[in-house]
């Protein structure tokens, strides 16, 4: 399956290599076994599988997470675990399938795992993709069994099993993260038709689904997230000049050095967005410099090393104060903002969030002269006059995805009801395009969105974002403390 099987030995500009040397590179390695115990979350890892298995009871279940891709000839991107093969089972590494085989009682779950290289043979070393000494040591199929407490056998005995599967009714598979897998599928290797694919997207949305209300586990690991997130845009504050031109790209650095000192890395590119660029929804070229006088949004987060992200937007009036223009868009978006989060809590319905917040934006706009008409005549979803400034939703999930449980149906998400535990954002915005001559020329090129990171309890909401300001005057106050403070050296005050 996947790249299991392969050697890439050499490209076109490699020379042969001598049989002596093949011999050398076969002998004289010791063995090493790692001491590993379970992973903090093992519990959790069991009950969630337990949760799938219940979903599907008869069918054999196939969940990869994906093999490592070429960016360019040589270079692989790095690699990151499917999500729900990553909520399933806790593995990082590239390459496994966790399948569930159906029993009398449920299922037995079996973590397909790619072995250590083999030392007495080439692929430790003649292997770019996979070899050991290219990438580094991965665990070996018995400390997996460890680690996560499921059974794990190598990889290569995948096909076999899978090929034996009596009926393609009673297989369902997580499509579109194993090649191996997908053109196992297309060739017909496996006992999977074409008209499986209803049955494999159901796969995907009950994964999803699964997923939306988050553990206790899970929302520390959100919540560790946006902590991060919170120094990273300290970070950002303390180096953006008030009085000269900065450079988007020092702004994403800056970030981006927080998010591999403090997790993985980013969740999502980063983007850093000044002055006319903030109207740009996904601003993510930052290839421009930030001047005084100008607004600078910022959407980032941090994902942290269990692979939950942040997701966070504030925007910074660069010289320090807000202008007057800046303010009243600011304004707008800000009591957008606290309604809809006012508006949270178990049992609501996703469009009325939405309804709630489009209505303060549309009177924003309507104060600002942008709408002409009563309130009910710029809301009407016949016309919707007021999406052409604010073009996007009030949020969406969070949690091992930036925009989590994107295959849950409509009836679980968006048109569905929020539930206690489920962690959304809330990132309601205004985008006054510099070229819309609809717009009063001293509002153009001003874009605002302010996203927090919100956990759905049982009596309302909670704000793990809420160690960032968001009011305008106090996003000011907040800014002039952390220039005060000034950069941190590295390894000192919390970095």
């Amino acid at each position: 399956m996947g790249n299991i099987g392969r050697e890439e030995t050499s490209g076109t500009h490699d020379r042969a290599i001598p049989g002596k040397f093949l011999d050398l590179m076969t002998t004289g390695w010791s063995e090493d076994e790692a001491d590993v115990a379970p992973v903090p979350h093992v519990k959790q890892l069991t009950r969630r599988r337990a949760l799938l298995s219940a979903a599907f009871p008869g069918d054999t279940l196939v969940i990869p997470t994906g093999n490592i891709r070429s960016r360019t000839f040589g270079a692989p991107y790095e690699f990151r675990a499917g999500s729900d093969f990553l909520w399933l089972t806790g593995d990082q590494e590239p390459n496994s399938v966790l399948v569930l085989h159906p029993t009398a009682t449920g299922h037995d779950a079996v973590l397909y795992a790619q072995p250590r290289s083999d030392a007495s043979t080439s692929a430790q070393y003649l292997d770019r993709m996979d070899g050991e000494i290219w990438h580094g040591r991965r665990y070996s199929p018995r400390e997996k069994s460890v680690l996560f407490e499921i059974e794990t056998r190598p990889l290569g005995e995948l096909p076999r099993v899978l090929a034996s599967v009596a009926s393609s009714e009673r297989l369902r598979v997580l499509r579109g993260y194993d090649t191996g897998i997908d053109g196992g599928m297309e060739r017909g290797a496996l006992p999977v038709t074409p008209d499986n694919k209803e049955r494999d997207a159901l796969l995907a949305s009950v994964l999803s689904e699964l997923r939306l209300e988050k553990d206790e586990w899970e929302i520390a690991q959100i919540q560790d997230a946006v902590d991060a997130t919170v120094l990273g845009f300290e970070d950002v504050a303390r180096r953006l000049r008030p009085d000269a031109p900065t450079s988007e790209r020092y702004i994403e650095g800056v970030f981006s050095w927080r998010a591999r000192v403090a997790g993985n890395g980013v969740g999502y590119s980063s983007i850093v967005g000044g002055g006319p660029h903030s109207t740009i929804l996904h601003w993510t070229r930052n290839d421009a410099a930030v001047e005084p006088g100008q607004i600078l949004l910022l959407d980032m987060g941090v994902e942290n090393v269990h692979c939950y992200t942040a997701d966070v937007t504030r925007v910074l009036p660069v010289s320090g104060t807000f202008s007057r223009a800046q303010r009243d868009v600011y304004d707008i978006v800000y009591a957008s903002r606290t309604a809809g989060l006012e508006a949270i809590a178990p049992g609501v319905e996703f469009a009325e969030v939405q309804t709630v917040c489009n209505r303060v934006l549309a009177e924003g706009l309507r104060g600002l002269g942008l709408l002409k008409g009563s309130l009910e005549e710029v809301l009407d979803p016949e016309t919707m006059a007021y999406r052409r400034w604010s073009l996007h939703g009030f949020g969406h999930m969070l949690g091992l995805d930036v925009h989590d449980c994107g295959h849950a149906r409509p009836e679980h998400y968006g048109t569905g009801r929020l539930l206690e535990n489920h962690v959304l954002t809330m990132e309601p915005g205004l985008y006054l395009q510099p070229h819309d001559e609809l717009v009063p020329e001293e509002l153009r090129g001003i874009g605002v969105r302010i996203e927090d990171d919100v956990l759905v309890t049982a009596g309302g909401s909670r704000l793990l974002t809420e160690a960032l300001p968001t009011a305008s005057h106090e996003v000011e106050a907040w800014l002039a403390a952390q220039r005060e403070a000034g950069p941190r050296e590295p390894g000192v005050d919390g970095a």
